[in-house]
């Protein structure tokens, strides 16, 4: 979708496009706030299961139309629920379920402490269309990705529903998966341990998200591969020094490598925990401490492997004059999205480094799942 026909669904100048009516629904729904899906005359109001409270449970139920708890096929196959929608799986709530029943479908801190949680029962009729845009929405705000979602006839049937954010799902649905642009903001040297001669440039993609790092060593020749690393953040390992990932080592051997060279560039992209935030990231670690290994508990939680979006890098590396990188990398798949993305990986360059006895499993996990060339 280009930004011409976003424009065109303004009302007047002053009016939030599409995009800024994404980002004002994200924050809402992570303050409990509901939001209102509207496409093909449909209308469907919309709650994080997360931040659900007992107050605007009661008030949904208010409706009239039973709520439909909407998770993901992966938390459904953890629950022994039915997806019959394939990616999502919608049920519906029972009449004596409460906030407690529901948080404890959408997060799976509990679940060996109490697994049973059915009989439950799936629709399987009519179209789930809303509810997986309802879920692509919460995962997009970085909560758990499970929804309270009610069906109406038509907006009026929602008491106050003009101080809500109301989203066209035509519209919401391929902004969601596309890839916005990074915009270079400022940039200015900033000398380093490992390299004394770097430049950090900040880039905001223009939907308004999380800005993204780049940091230059050197002065590369555009027309060359470039020594290049795309790196997720990540809090608990490149500052705190944690010991249940290989992160941390993995930053600074590669600029390290690069100031040995004398030019190479380092993108920090802000997707912790492999896209899904810290706070999802933690969750993942107690699921970890109860025995599961990473991926199984990105499934439990109701991600996928890996929910990265590696196109970011792509489209920096472009704005920056780079058209071929030498990939510091043990993770095909980023080689995989830089070439399908127009930047030619003409080296993979092994960054083995970091083995601790607390993270063998979770290498071990990433070659043998995820496909790492460790």
């Amino acid at each position: 979708m280009t930004k011409v026909y976003i424009k065109t669904l303004m009302t007047h100048g002053f009016a939030p496009d599409p995009v800024e009516l994404i980002n004002r629904a994200r924050a809402d729904l992570r303050m409990g706030v509901p939001v209102v899906l509207c496409g093909h005359g449909d209308v469907a109001l919309v709650l994080a299961a997360e931040t659900l409270s007992p107050e605007r449970l009661a008030a949904t139920r208010a409706l009239g139309p039973q709520p439909v708890l909407t998770i993901t096929g992966r938390r459904a196959e953890t629950l022994k629920a039915r997806a019959y929608d394939g990616d999502v799986a919608r049920l519906p709530l029972p009449e004596e379920a409460d906030c407690s029943w529901v948080h404890a479908l959408a997060d799976p801190k509990d679940d060996l402490r109490t697994p049973m949680k059915g009989p439950l029962f799936a629709l399987r009729a009519g179209d789930a269309a809303l509810h997986r845009l309802a879920i692509e929405l919460v995962k997009s705000a970085q909560l758990l990705p499970a929804a309270l979602v009610v069906e109406l006839a038509s907006e009026a049937d929602i008491p106050e529903a003009g101080w809500l954010t109301k989203l066209n799902a035509g519209a919401t649905g391929p902004l969601l998966l596309q890839a916005h642009a990074p915009h270079p903001v400022v940039a200015a040297r900033l000398p380093i341990r490992l390299a004394s001669g770097g430049r950090l440039q900040i880039f905001r993609p223009e939907d308004g998200g999380v800005e993204h790092y780049a940091f230059e060593i050197g002065r590369p020749d555009r027309a060359k591969p470039v020594l290049a690393r795309l790196h997720s953040a990540c809090f608990t390992g490149d500052v705190l020094g944690s010991l249940k990932c290989d992160c941390g080592p993995q930053l600074h051997a590669a600029l390290a490598q690069m100031g040995e060279e004398g030019q190479g560039v380092l993108l920090y992209l802000n997707q912790e925990g492999r896209g899904i935030g810290l706070a999802n990231k933690m969750r993942a670690y107690s699921l970890q401490d109860q025995g599961f290994d990473t991926v199984e508990a990105n499934h439990r939680l109701g991600f996928e492997d890996d929910e990265r979006d590696f196109r970011i890098g792509a489209d920096i590396l472009k704005r920056m004059g780079f058209g071929a990188v030498r990939l510091l990398t043990n993770n095909p798949k980023k080689i995989a999205m830089m070439e399908a993305q127009g930047i030619s990986v003409t080296e993979r360059v092994p960054l083995k480094v970091g083995l601790t006895d607390q993270n063998a499993a979770y290498l071990a996990t990433k070659a043998a799942k995820s496909g790492h060339l460790l």
